[in-house]
């Protein structure tokens, strides 16, 4: 027997010894490699989407929690089929996802991910077109556009930034869009979005490259981090962090004063992604190096969650 026909013999019996597996253990490996604290921080931009995007209220309770439904099975579609797809580069690199470790067989993981994709346009056309446009983007872009062929968007650090930012856009404006059932959208919405996904597709997507250079490297990529030398990958991120920062700050300042101390957290935020970044305080081990990293998901979090505080206090977020 071919080594070939070996190879496949073993893929089907593996195939069908994880099919007799409880589907509830199925979906807890899933939910574990779509990666928790990533469909909490989707769920978080989305309710702050709805919360910035309210004319009056925050829309009708059933709405908002469809529309919450479909984009988080939405965000997990797509990053199931990432795990999927970048399950070579996330075994050099170490992690102990469930793809990346064994435990979850890919074939059952692309199921998972169709299935959930399916579900999630189902319920986006029943809320209306444009929640249905915001979902089809977002697993277009953020799923096989980042992910597959011909485009790999994720082995260029501008692919990676294109995505990162339309994923935000389409969550924050998905949010908007349920939450005040069509009436026009609000200047400080977009300053907010714009500024936030700013944030998700540039600084997150380079510090999230920091640590996973040898993987990347061995798949193929060509992101900054691996066509560029380290001390300049980190100064870049230290001054586009910054920018990012300093420029919310001032637009908040100049055009809505009313998102002058959410500009303030992503400032904050972005000193201590810079400092991390520029210190010996992330390098050495991949724990260490992954610290730029945590401080920009810890600043994205406490901001938006800080608008959801300042609604349920009714604070004014609105010109």
């Amino acid at each position: 027997m071919s080594s070939t026909s070996v190879a496949r013999e073993s893929t089907s019996t593996s195939v069908a010894r994880e099919s007799r597996r409880s589907p509830i253990l199925i979906a807890g490996l899933c939910l574990a490699e779509a990666r928790p604290s990533v469909l909490l921080i989707t769920l978080l931009r989305f309710l702050a989407g709805a919360v910035l995007g309210a004319a009056a209220g925050h829309g009708h309770p059933v709405a908002m929690a469809g529309g919450a439904v479909t984009i988080e099975l939405a965000m997990f579609s797509c990053y199931l089929l990432n795990g999927v797809m970048d399950l070579h580069e996330d075994r050099i690199n170490g992690s102990r996802r469930p793809l990346a470790r064994g435990a979850l067989p890919p074939p059952v993981a692309l199921r998972v991910a169709g299935g959930a994709a399916a579900l999630s346009l189902a319920g986006a056309m029943a809320l209306g077109s444009r929640i249905a446009v915001a979902v089809t983007a977002a697993l277009a872009i953020g799923g096989y556009l980042y992910s597959g062929p011909p485009w790999y968007l994720k082995r260029h650090s501008f692919g990676t930034a294109v995505a990162g930012i339309s994923s935000g856009l389409l969550v924050y404006y998905g949010g908007a869009y349920t939450g005040q059932g069509g009436a026009d959208l609000s200047l400080v919405l977009a300053v907010f979005a714009l500024a936030m996904s700013l944030w998700i597709g540039v600084v997150g997507g380079l510090t999230k490259d920091l640590p996973d250079v040898q993987g990347d490297v061995e798949a193929g990529r060509r992101t900054l981090a691996v066509v560029v030398n380290e001390p300049l990958l980190r100064l870049l991120i230290a001054i586009l962090a910054l920018a990012i920062g300093g420029t919310f700050l001032i637009v908040a300042m100049l055009i809505t004063p009313v998102l002058w101390w959410l500009a303030m957290m992503q400032l904050a935020g972005a000193v201590a992604v810079a400092v991390l970044s520029l210190s010996n305080m992330s390098r050495g081990s991949k724990k260490r190096r992954q610290r730029p990293y945590r401080a920009f998901m810890v600043t994205q979090y406490m901001i938006n969650l800080a608008v959801l505080v300042a609604a349920a206090a009714q604070v004014p977020l609105r010109i």
